[in-house]
């Protein structure tokens, strides 16, 4: 029937709508379950393009996005050893570059001051007991050997007590302001050096695997387009990020330039561990099903079947294909899906048509 397919009769008539039957001629149909068979005309006005499955070893290659981090290894931790109050703050703002040496801040602190006042009166005594442990005491409360020995030679007591940076970099923590009141708990600042920066990645789960410290990778900065730059692998994270079910990815970069800076967003592709000859077709080829995959083959003289296949390691353009597919057979690429849902109504009808 024109308007009901699964209305049959074995001759000339009306369907329950009061519509002509059409006609359908034994070289019309094919035998052959899961078989369509398509007039030659009727595929190229389809626009219906077919591939070659190949085998071949197929790269397990991740594609992903992550961001420019400063390398924790090098983070300088700035606290101070005593308690008291920042005066005269050099530093004042997040991501100021600074130099080894430069003063950050200076800070009051009535410890600081007494400590100093005791060695003082130990060189006065001349007891070189006293006075190496009273020396030692300033070391312990971060009183630099500089320090000390501007005290050998004023014999004066300075109220504050400059704090300098550890080493070249830029602040990549600030927490305290002019006049803020700090103890040893308290992190004052931090220096990051950039000569060396992280880029942190996400990999998706099922990647995971494909993954190991070590691995070549290139990473691309919408700051620089059309430049890549090489990197490595250096640590991939035990644990996979509960909310976006990714495992997190470190790579290590020079930056001897300067120009990355945290927080930049990049483009991360990692060469992972490559796979054996496999079978692989183009991932359009494939039709995705909830608990079956399939793909359209080509078997010539305008007649496509309709395959379940197991799919494996999809990497670009290609997935791999476990079982269901032989090297050579030609997969359809654009149009598979119209041959897909022909195929399941032409099944339907013949599970109609063999029920009793």
């Amino acid at each position: 029937a024109p308007m009901d397919p699964n209305y049959r009769r074995e001759e000339p008539g009306k369907s329950p709508m009061g519509m002509d039957l059409v006609p359908v001629y034994a070289d019309e149909l094919d035998s052959t379950p899961g078989v369509v068979s398509i007039d030659p005309v009727m595929v190229n006005n389809l626009g219906i393009r077919t591939a070659p499955a190949e085998r071949s070893p197929l790269s397990r290659r991740v594609e992903t996005v992550g961001h420019v981090s400063y390398d924790e290894d090098t983070l300088q931790h700035v606290h101070t050893r005593v308690e008291g109050w920042i005066e005269k703050l050099a530093v004042t703002a997040k991501g100021e570059p600074v130099k080894k040496g430069q003063l950050l801040f200076e800070l009051y602190s009535p410890t600081l001051v007494n400590a100093q006042q005791e060695y003082l009166a130990a060189l006065r005594s001349g007891n070189r007991t006293l006075q190496s442990a009273s020396r030692d005491r300033l070391v312990s409360l971060g009183v630099t050997p500089a320090d000390i020995d501007r005290l050998d030679r004023e014999r004066q007591v300075r109220d504050r007590v400059q704090v300098l940076s550890p080493e070249n970099g830029v602040v990549a923590a600030l927490g305290v302001r002019d006049g803020m009141y700090v103890t040893p708990a308290t992190e004052v600042m931090s220096v990051g050096n950039l000569d060396e920066v992280w880029v942190l990645a996400d990999v998706f789960e099922r990647q995971a695997a494909w993954v190991a410290p070590g691995q070549a990778a290139s990473i691309a900065l919408n700051y620089e387009p059309g430049r890549v730059r090489a990197g490595t692998v250096d640590h991939v994270y035990p644990e996979l990020e509960a909310a976006t079910r990714s495992l997190k990815v470190r790579l290590r970069l020079d930056n001897e330039d300067g120009v990355l800076r945290p927080n930049m967003f990049a483009n991360v592709t990692i060469e992972g561990r490559g796979t054996g000859p496999i079978v692989h077709v183009p991932r359009e080829a494939v039709i995705r099903g909830g608990r079956i995959n399939r793909v359209v083959v080509d078997i010539g003289e305008g007649r496509f079947r309709v395959k379940p296949v197991r799919i494996g390691v999809e990497s670009g353009d290609r997935v791999a294909i476990r079982s269901g597919l032989k090297e050579g057979e030609r997969v359809v690429v654009s149009g598979q899906f119209l041959i897909d849902s022909e195929a399941d109504i032409e099944s339907a009808l013949s599970r109609l048509e063999s029920s009793p």
